[in-house]
C-alpha cells in the first residue's frame, strides 16, 4: 500500500475514533439534560464547550409562568451576581488607565458620606470587605433613593478590609464610582466599553417588561417575577454573548493578566470576589467559576481553561440542582460514571421551614426518606446544609445548629459539613463547640484555609476566657 494512502488512513481513522467520542459525550449529556427536564428541574438555556468548540446547546422549558412561549436561544437571561462582573471588570480598567488606585479611599469619588467614607478603599468594595451593611433592598425604589439611605447610616459592621460579607453594597458603590470617573452612567459605560467590544450585540441592561426575547423568571408554583430592581445596572445575555465574555476574560481582551489575577483572588479561601473565583498559573487562567441568582433566576459559568471546557447554565425557574447536573455533565466529559439527578428534598423542606423547629424539621426529612427516596436526592449533604443556611440567615440558630449538626452524623466524612456547623456555633457565640467542629473539618478537609483560621483565632478566644 502506498505509504501516503497509509498515513491518511491512520489519519481518517483517529478522526473517526474522536468524532464518535464526541458524539457519544453529545448523546449522553442531551439524555441527562433531557430527563432533568422531566423531572421538572431544568427550565433554562445551556451550552457546552469543549476543546475550544461547541459540543452541546440546548433549550428547555419555557420563557413566561404561563408555559406558552418556548425558550430558544436568543432570550436572554438576567444572571443574578454574575452581571457584577461588568463593574468588577470596569473598576479594573479605569485602575490601569490610572484613573484610579484600588487604595484610594471612598470618599475621594463619593461626597456627602459619613466619616466611614475614609476607611472603605476601593479594593474592599472589590473583595466584599468593606463593612458596609446591606441595605433593605426590598424597601428601595431608586439608586438616589439607596444613596440617601446610605448618608444615614452611622457606622460600618466592621473595620474595612478586616471580614468578609458578601452584599450589593459593595456593587452600588462600584458602579458609583465607574459615573464618577467616566462622567456617563453606569449602564451606557457598559454598553460601549463592555459590550461592544466584546461583540456582546444581544445583551441589555435592566430589560423593560415590554423587551423582546426576554426569558422572565418564575416560581415553581408558576408566578412570575417582575423585571425591574431597585438597584440599576443588571445585564441579560443570551447563552452566545455569555460565552463571548468568558472568551473576553480568559484571552485577557478588556484586562491584563495582573488585573484579572486581582479579580480571581478573593480576600480569603472559599470567599467571593469581583469575578466570583478561579485559578491562575502562568499568568495564564486555569478556571474559572462564578455562580449567581436573582429572584428566580439562576445561572452558572464554570471554565476550565486546561480543559477548553466552558460549561453555561442559564434558568428562569431556579431549583436546587444545578450544581448536581452540572457535576454530572463533568463527569460525563471527563468519561466517568455519573447518576441521573432527582428532584431536591430541600425544596420540600423549605416551604415547611418557617413553621418547623430544627427539631420537627429533621422528623419531617426522615418521614419523607422513607417514602420518597426512589425520587428524591437524600444522597447529598447539600440538601440539609441549604436548609441550615435558610435557617442561620433568618436568625434562627438553634434551629440551624440542628439541622447542621445532624447533617454531620449523616456525612461524617465531609469536611464541608463540619465547616457549617462551625460557622453556626461560632454565630451562636459558642466558642468551645465552634473550635471543635471547625477543627474536626480541617482534619477531614486540610485544604480548608478558612477552617484553620477560625480553628486558630478560636483557640485565641477560649484562652482568653480560660485566664
Amino acid at each position: 500500500m502506498n505509504r501516503y494512502l497509509s498515513s491518511s488512513l491512520v489519519l481518517l481513522s483517529i478522526f473517526l475514533c474522536v468524532n464518535a467520542g464526541a458524539q457519544n459525550k453529545k448523546a449522553r449529556i442531551d439524555s441527562l439534560l433531557k430527563h432533568s427536564a422531566h423531572l421538572g428541574i431544568l427550565n433554562g438555556n445551556v451550552l457546552i464547550v469543549e476543546q475550544g468548540k461547541t459540543l452541546y446547546q440546548g433549550s428547555f422549558g419555557f420563557a413566561d409562568a404561563a408555559r406558552k412561549v418556548r425558550l430558544t436561544p436568543q432570550h436572554r437571561f438576567h444572571i443574578g451576581s454574575i452581571a457584577k462582573e461588568f463593574n468588577a471588570v470596569a473598576i479594573m480598567m479605569l485602575e490601569e488607565q490610572g484613573r484610579l488606585s484600588l487604595d484610594d479611599k471612598l470618599s475621594v469619588f463619593i461626597s456627602g458620606l459619613p466619616r466611614w467614607a475614609d476607611s472603605i478603599e476601593v479594593i474592599n468594595l472589590l473583595q466584599y470587605t468593606s463593612g458596609l451593611p446591606d441595605l433593605k433592598w426590598n424597601t428601595v425604589t431608586s439608586d438616589g433613593q439607596a444613596m440617601e439611605m446610605f448618608r444615614q447610616i452611622a457606622k460600618l459592621d466592621f473595620v474595612p478590609g478586616s471580614q468578609y460579607a458578601y452584599n450589593n453594597s459593595n456593587t452600588y458603590f462600584q458602579r458609583r464610582i465607574i459615573e464618577k470617573l467616566t462622567k456617563t452612567s453606569f449602564n451606557n459605560y457598559v454598553k460601549n466599553a463592555l459590550l461592544k467590544p466584546t461583540g456582546m450585540y444581544s445583551s441589555v441592561i435592566d430589560p423593560l417588561e415590554t423587551e423582546p426575547l426576554m426569558a422572565k423568571s418564575f416560581s415553581r408554583e408558576g408566578v412570575q417575577d417582575p423585571l425591574t430592581y431597585p438597584q440599576s445596572g443588571w445585564t441579560a445575555v443570551t447563552l452566545d454573548d455569555f460565552y463571548k465574555w468568558s472568551q473576553a476574560i480568559n484571552s485577557f481582551r478588556l484586562l491584563t493578566p495582573a488585573s484579572t489575577q486581582v479579580l480571581l483572588i478573593p480576600f480569603a479561601p472559599n470567599k467571593q470576589t469581583g469575578l466570583g473565583g478561579g485559578a491562575m498559573k502562568d499568568r495564564k487562567i486555569q478556571t474559572h467559576v462564578h455562580d449567581g441568582s436573582a429572584r428566580n433566576y439562576q445561572a452558572l459559568l464554570d471554565v476550565d481553561a486546561t480543559k477548553g471546557r466552558t460549561i453555561i447554565w442559564m434558568t428562569n425557574s431556579r431549583n436546587a440542582q444545578m450544581f448536581a447536573v452540572t457535576e454530572a455533565i463533568k463527569q460525563i466529559l471527563n468519561g466517568e460514571p455519573y447518576k441521573l439527578p432527582k428532584k431536591s428534598v430541600f425544596e420540600l423542606m423549605q416551604k415547611k421551614a418557617d413553621s418547623l423547629s430544627g427539631a420537627a424539621l429533621i422528623k419531617y426529612y426522615n418521614d419523607l426518606k422513607s417514602t420518597l427516596a426512589a425520587d428524591y436526592t437524600f444522597d447529598s449533604e447539600a440538601e440539609l446544609n441549604m436548609l441550615g443556611y435558610q435557617l442561620m440567615n433568618k436568625g434562627r440558630l438553634d434551629d440551624a445548629i440542628a439541622v447542621f449538626t445532624y447533617n454531620t452524623k449523616l456525612f461524617p466524612s465531609s469536611g464541608n459539613v463540619f465547616d457549617s456547623a462551625g460557622e453556626a456555633f461560632y454565630n451562636k457565640g459558642d466558642w468551645k463547640q465552634s473550635f471543635n467542629y471547625y477543627t474536626r473539618s480541617v482534619i477531614l478537609d486540610s485544604t480548608n484555609q478558612g477552617a484553620r483560621e477560625k480553628v486558630i483565632e478560636l483557640r485565641k478566644k477560649i484562652n482568653a476566657n480560660v485566664h
